[in-house]
């Protein structure tokens, strides 16, 4: 049953990527014939939705993200964050540039408009310029400020430098917890972690029954020019933290959650 899982899903997964780059490009020449550029992330944000789909998702949401531009936080457990909640929301990305040289996958996301940091001295505050120049654009964009992924239990503390251009922007943060479960227990083979590659992880997670995913969003917060950055970063995490615990003791928001744009009609 697992191989012939892997193979519809990858299948499914294979052909949807394909179609999304026809996407990309029709985007792309759109550009090209009106001579300006287009905003991508309503686009991105079907795209996103669809390949949910076909990775077999079964996504629950609490609350609901601004509707105005903010600056989304979440806590970080694995690549599959992105299509989760960038199916759920337009907006854009901030990614380590590492993803953007993987085949197929960095190409997808540049055309996506994902914003990418590069590590090293100096690098944050051009990011934090970046992001900020995009919120003042009127396009939300989504951080993960722990700074890596984890195994899905905790959250780590979080790092205010890009949080800064929320209030250099004027915009507000809200602050996302999102989880993944499976017999109502955390999921171990969602973490993107250690040495995993995604290629490696991706064909584990698609031979596998769906997981469900649960996403809460929390109420956005204002932040003001005079407010203390690190002092918000840690409620923000406190925050975020409190909503993964809320996940597990709920087994996945099954009570009161709402059906997600990601569900399990395609999951074999």
């Amino acid at each position: 049953m697992g191989m012939i899982r892997l193979t519809v899903r990858l299948l499914l997964f294979v052909l949807f990527l394909g179609f999304t780059a026809l996407v990309a490009v029709a985007v792309s020449l759109t550009e090209w014939c009106l001579r300006r550029p287009l905003d991508r992330t309503p686009y991105a944000r079907f795209c996103f939705a669809g390949a949910g789909r076909c990775l077999g998702f079964r996504l629950r949401h609490r609350g609901e993200p601004a509707e105005a531009p903010a600056l989304f936080v979440s806590n970080h457990i694995s690549w599959s964050d992105i299509p989760v909640l960038g199916g759920l929301a337009p907006l854009r990305f901030l990614s380590k540039a590492e993803v953007g040289r993987w085949p197929v996958i960095g190409w997808l996301a540049h055309q996506a408009g994902t914003l990418f940091i590069q590590r090293g001295r100096g690098k944050a505050g051009q990011s934090r310029e970046e992001i900020a120049r995009t919120l003042n654009a009127g396009q939300s964009v989504l951080v993960f400020p722990e700074g890596t992924t984890t195994a899905g239990l905790t959250v780590l503390p979080f790092h205010g430098r890009l949080l800064k251009a929320a209030v250099e922007s004027g915009r507000p943060l809200q602050p996302i917890s999102i989880g993944y479960l499976r017999n109502g227990l955390p999921d171990h083979l969602a973490p993107f972690i250690g040495d995993d590659d995604f290629h490696t992880h991706l064909l584990r997670m698609l031979r596998q029954p769906a997981v469900e995913v649960a996403v809460i969003y929390h109420p956005p917060v204002t932040v003001s020019q005079d407010s203390d950055i690190e002092t918000v970063a840690a409620q923000l995490q406190q925050t975020v933290a409190d909503g993964l615990r809320q996940i597990h003791q709920t087994g996945g928001l099954q009570a009161s959650g709402q059906a997600g744009a990601a569900g399990s009609a395609m999951a074999p």
